[in-house]
């Protein structure tokens, strides 16, 4: 019997637990910090030996395989030992995968991920197909390849899950756009963190497809020098495009083979150019598994939209207060602010993972009235927005950050959390963030 250590005992650990445990490993599960309740409830209920609050080598390093979470930077001190000894280490998507024959829609890239997941999955099921989402969102993908019999899973894909990856090979992978973002995990070197985000490619065949932005001079380039074995299917809001999505006078012409057709902008429930394209690599994938132009037409016009990116919270004496929490890069507070109509109090920070705010001043200058930091250390913020705006205030928790917020708006403003960085200083996630701004501004 093999033996299967999985470092971090969160979603994605837990998941690859249950799963291992079905496929009659013998599993060992060790978290560095805390497990939470409900999962200690689950290890437990599958008789699955755990440890929590400190690694023992002893019972790690004679392992014949190891998962670890895509939180744990390889320089942690137990992989290194791990590496050393050659034990293999890979990602849950990795492990997950070599147990389903499902076709698998991978989607990547800075910003946009989630969102382009949410609206494929929405596509494909508006098809009555089974779909699984999961990646960085839903449930474990582990655990629905051993719970589940999905035809099909459209996964969410950070650039940490790509590095831990060997075998996996999606049928479709998307690439929604790359700019720097999490330098810190890549030695401050972009090209790096490029070469990871294209690793979604690297066991792809002239079966397979990669759908990816055509307007983005950091995924051409890497497209002109390297060599890539999927059929390339790109979109564009710029120009026109022979076999892809490109926008022309505000319809979305897609072009697969013989298959044409096209759709107002209009009808989208989503707005905003960074949606136009998130629509365009979500319809381009559903076109690929055969879902009939129809009905991806009408499952965009009823779509949602995805918790935490520009997610309209509420009016309060004419004031819009909008979470855009899951921006936590400069390129996804870009497009946040872009959105942006009406005058806007900007509420910013959190660890900064390299950030250039450069890019932002323009916008800044243009649309942001007051900006509200966020975060232990605005020193940087401070430094670049200082003589920008008329009004900045530090503030030390979402309550207190939305108050100041709305003392500085006015009817007819809106109030923008976009934090561009990462929210581990105060929250223990962008979700926490979110929701703790979301309950601040109900309790206006």
């Amino acid at each position: 019997m093999k033996r299967l250590v999985i470092l971090g005992g969160g979603e994605s650990g837990v998941g690859v637990a249950i799963l291992g445990k079905q496929k009659e490993f013998d599993v060992f599960l060790s978290d560095i910090g805390s497990i939470s309740e409900k999962y200690k409830k689950v290890l437990s209920h599958h008789k699955i030996s755990f440890e929590e609050g400190h690694h023992t080598n002893s019972l790690i390093l004679n392992a014949d395989l190891v998962v670890k979470s895509p939180g744990i930077p390889e320089k942690a001190a137990v992989v290194s030992l791990l590496l050393k000894k050659r034990i293999p280490v890979i990602s849950e998507i990795e492990f997950a995968s070599q147990f389903t024959k499902a076709t698998i829609v991978g989607i990547t890239g800075s910003n946009g991920k989630t969102t382009t997941t949410l609206i494929t999955h929405h596509m494909l099921t508006s098809a009555n197909l089974r779909v699984g989402v999961a990646g960085n969102i839903g449930d474990s993908f582990a655990q629905q390849v051993a719970e589940q019999d999905f035809g099909s899973y459209v996964l969410e894909l950070s650039s940490f899950q790509l590095d831990g990856i060997i075998n996996f090979r999606p049928h479709i992978a998307i690439i929604t756009n790359i700019t720097p973002d999490h330098l810190d995990r890549y030695e401050y070197d972009f090209n790096q963190y490029v070469a990871s985000k294209f690793r979604i490619t690297k066991n792809q065949t002239a079966d397979d497809f990669l759908i990816y932005d055509a307007d983005d001079k950091v995924i051409s380039t890497w497209l002109k020098e390297h060599k890539v074995n999927a059929k390339l299917i790109p979109f564009s809001i710029e120009k026109e495009v022979d076999n892809g999505a490109f926008l022309k006078k505000n319809t979305i012409q897609i072009k697969i083979n013989t298959e044409k057709y096209s759709m107002s902008t209009s009808n989208l429930r989503l707005q905003g150019k960074h949606n136009i394209k998130n629509t365009m690599a979500g319809a381009l994938a559903s076109q690929l598994l055969n879902v009939r132009s129809q009905t991806i037409k009408e499952s965009l016009a009823n779509f949602e939209g995805a918790e935490h990116r520009l997610e309209n919270v509420h009016k309060v004496n004419g004031v819009q207060f909008i979470n855009d929490s899951k921006a936590t890069n400069v390129n996804a507070t870009f497009y946040a602010l872009e959105c942006m109509e009406q005058p806007t109090v900007w509420i910013v920070g959190g660890v900064d993972k390299g950030n250039d705010y450069e890019d932002l001043l323009p916008l800044v200058r243009e649309k942001v009235k007051a900006i509200v930091c966020l975060g232990e250390d605005n020193e940087k913020l401070k430094s670049v927005f200082y003589n920008v705006v008329d009004m900045m205030i530090e503030t030390a928790g979402a309550e207190e950050a939305v108050k100041v917020a709305f003392k500085l708006s006015q009817s007819g403003d809106n109030v923008l959390l976009s934090p561009a960085c990462a929210s581990f200083d105060l929250f223990d996630n962008y979700e926490d963030r979110g929701r703790q701004f979301k309950n601040a501004v109900m309790s206006l």
